[in-house]
């Protein structure tokens, strides 16, 4: 469709033309996501309502007066998207095109008398006026679309203030189309590394569930981001006895993966054994508060514990972590884990973490779990707490499978669909 030469036409009888040219320009241009294609239907529109013989896009970004490139050229019928070049366009000093671009005005020569010389002469050689219309950034020019036509006097300077107006809309246009593609690479680049960063800390984490005699363990880990701080391991110490370890790292995304690859590092540096909790927090605080985490403020909180099934014992020491919940099958009374908190990992080098020794019983259940979990909210801005976990734990599922089932279908209920804000670990570990 051939736009009308009405569009600029500002008297009242041909508002209906305008606006019919104006959503039908608008309508074209919409079908396009790429700025250089954009590009080349805005001219071709613009050759529509402004017959002209020549345009350029002449840039002083970068430069100063008066040097100046020339980024685009096309005659009247070349109209095809320009071509990335990753080759910089020469740079042109002086002459008209460097006036104009320099100007900070629209200008409009009616009458084109070019000096010998000058360095437009390959460009406007042979055209006897042209219109330079500037696209504004923060307030200063940095680009000129110059039109040129063989004939004198060829653009009516009525239409001048429309021409800039419509012109500068569509630069800002492209503009954030160019922007929204860099910020979507720069995304999909940084979205790459960090799946193969969340790959890296999958690695970390233990393979499996350990295999005792009479003991049933299940896991589960999500992290809200593609990777996070959340850290739980594994340690098996005889054939009776497994340390364990939850640990969260303050912080999100890849700078809680980060510490937490560090405490991984630190944990499984030493080759022999722990003795038990109060051996792995301490050295564990040792290293971070010694070396990673003073200048950057991070620190992790952690819970380590030994579950000893020959003598039915079950050993524990905390770091500021959120204290576990242990269900005994006895009398189905529920037991915090809270008599032995100190600072979290890396705050204080010094720090000392007791241990807490408690009878571990045939069918005692015990829950470990970071504050993602009983820190979810729900629409109403509730928490989902321990209590629900408690609750939970009063149905006494017959396996650890299936606790942590029923804990997650819970929470699923309760968070009603809201985005996964914080990492979610949950251990359970029940005594057959």
């Amino acid at each position: 469709m051939r736009v009308s030469p009405e569009l600029f036409d500002v008297e009242p009888l041909n508002w209906r033309s305008r606006l019919d040219a104006s959503v039908e320009v608008m309508k074209e241009l919409s079908r396009f996501s790429d700025p250089q294609e954009m590009s080349a239907v805005f001219i071709r529109r613009m050759a529509q309502l402004f017959p002209f013989d020549r345009q350029l896009t002449v840039s002083r970004r970068g430069l100063s007066f008066p040097r100046y490139r020339v980024m685009q050229f096309n005659h009247r019928r070349e109209f095809a998207a320009a071509k990335a070049d990753p080759q910089p366009r020469p740079v042109h000093e002086g002459g008209l095109l460097a006036d104009l671009v320099y100007s900070e005005q629209p200008q409009l020569i009616a009458e084109l008398n070019l000096r010998p010389g000058d360095p437009a002469e390959p460009y406007l050689a042979g055209q006897r006026s042209v219109v330079a219309l500037p696209y504004f950034e923060q307030g200063t020019t940095q680009n000129v679309v110059v039109l040129s036509h063989e004939e004198p006097d060829a653009f009516p300077r009525e239409q001048m203030a429309d021409l800039v107006l419509f012109s500068n809309l569509f630069g800002r246009t492209t503009q954030s189309l160019v922007l929204s593609r860099a910020v979507r690479e720069a995304y999909e680049a940084v979205d790459s590394e960090l799946r193969t960063l969340a790959d890296i800390q999958k690695s970390l984490l233990p393979l499996g569930t350990p295999r005792l005699p009479g003991l049933d363990v299940a896991v589960h880990y999500q992290t809200a981001k593609r990777v996070g701080g959340d850290y739980y391991d594994f340690f098996p110490l005889s054939e009776d006895r497994l340390g364990v370890l939850v640990a969260d790292a303050s912080g999100h995304g890849a700078p809680a993966a980060v510490l937490m690859a560090i405490a991984h590092s630190i944990t499984h540096a030493k080759p022999e054994p722990f003795e038990g909790p109060r051996e792995l927090l301490t050295r564990l605080n040792s290293h971070l508060s010694g070396r990673y985490t003073q200048q950057s403020g991070s620190f992790m909180t952690a819970f380590a514990a030994v579950l000893d099934l020959h003598h039915g014992t079950l050993t524990y020491a905390s770091a500021g972590h959120h204290p576990p919940r242990l269900r005994r099958a006895v009398d189905a009374t529920l037991v915090s884990l809270n008599r032995s908190q100190r600072l979290p990992l890396g705050v204080k080098a010094d720090e000392s973490y007791p241990e807490q020794t408690l009878p571990l019983n045939p069918g005692d259940c015990l829950v470990i779990f970071t504050d993602g979990v009983i820190e979810t909210g729900n629409p109403s801005g509730e928490m989902f707490g321990t209590d629900r976990i408690d609750a939970a734990l009063s149905q006494y599922p017959v396996t650890a499978e299936r606790l942590i089932e029923r804990i997650l279908t819970d929470l699923s209920r309760f968070s009603a669909g809201l985005p996964v804000a914080d990492d979610r670990t949950l251990l359970v570990l029940r005594r057959e």
